[in-house]
């Protein structure tokens, strides 16, 4: 039997060529004694996974579904109209039938009712102050002779408008009853509010808006700066 001298193998092939070995002309692999282990020290790194390579690089299960194939025949389900029917104007080529087009008939968009206001996507209903109610006042917990405004609101933290609404004056509303004399500056009061604050021995100011832009009060305006 051959013997073996190498070192640093684990495991070698070696051809039996004794003549009364029963194994003669057989190939075998057998296990060499395991040698010392190498005094250097090195980092050995082991993953579980297989690596990413060209040659395995595939798309997630389910991120990626088989193409539809149509006019391919009638055994592919798709093939001989290719799902749009035999005929009719969505079967034709070109442009198809417009948004809320219902065959000439009144439409549903013109058979509605039309809300007013910002629902109906008028002007007339929307938001044109930042209103607060007297019982909301009273829930602030304000000492006697405190200026009540829309800026000492928001310094205070109470009101915090915002979008549209952080643009627009404050309105006093007179929902609630009010027993501290307090000392209110709004663009607008309610009839309610008015009574209720003075009733309290509070005060009131209105303060000047800005001056909406007419046609007829431009006009006017140019014919007084052309007399003068």
């Amino acid at each position: 039997m051959t013997q073996i001298s190498m070192r640093q193998m684990s495991q070698v092939s070696i051809k039996m060529s004794a003549s009364s070995s029963a194994f003669k002309g057989q190939t075998m692999r057998l296990a060499c004694p395991p040698t010392k282990a190498v005094s250097r020290q090195g980092l050995t790194v082991i993953s579980e996974e297989e690596r990413f390579r060209l040659s395995n690089l595939q798309p997630l299960p389910g991120s990626r579904r088989k193409e539809q194939r149509k006019g391919r025949g009638r055994g592919a389900g798709q093939g001989l109209t290719c799902g749009y029917g035999n005929r009719g104007q969505k079967a034709r080529s070109g442009p198809g039938v417009r948004p809320g087009f219902e065959g000439g008939q009144n439409p549903l968009y013109r058979a509605m009712p039309k809300l007013k206001g910002i629902c109906g996507g008028m002007s007339a209903g929307q938001q044109k102050f930042v209103t607060v109610n007297l019982k909301d006042i009273v829930k602030f917990g304000l000492d006697a002779n405190t200026e009540v405004s829309l800026d000492s609101l928001k310094a205070m933290g109470k009101l915090s408008p915002t979008g549209y609404s952080r643009d627009l004056p404050l309105k006093v509303l007179g929902e609630g009853e009010l027993g501290v004399a307090l000392t209110f500056k709004a663009a607008a009061f309610s009839a309610s509010a008015v009574s209720k604050i003075e009733a309290a021995g509070g005060s009131i100011e209105v303060l000047p808006q800005k001056v909406k832009w007419t046609r007829q009060a431009h006009e006017a305006k140019i014919a007084a700066a052309t007399e003068a």
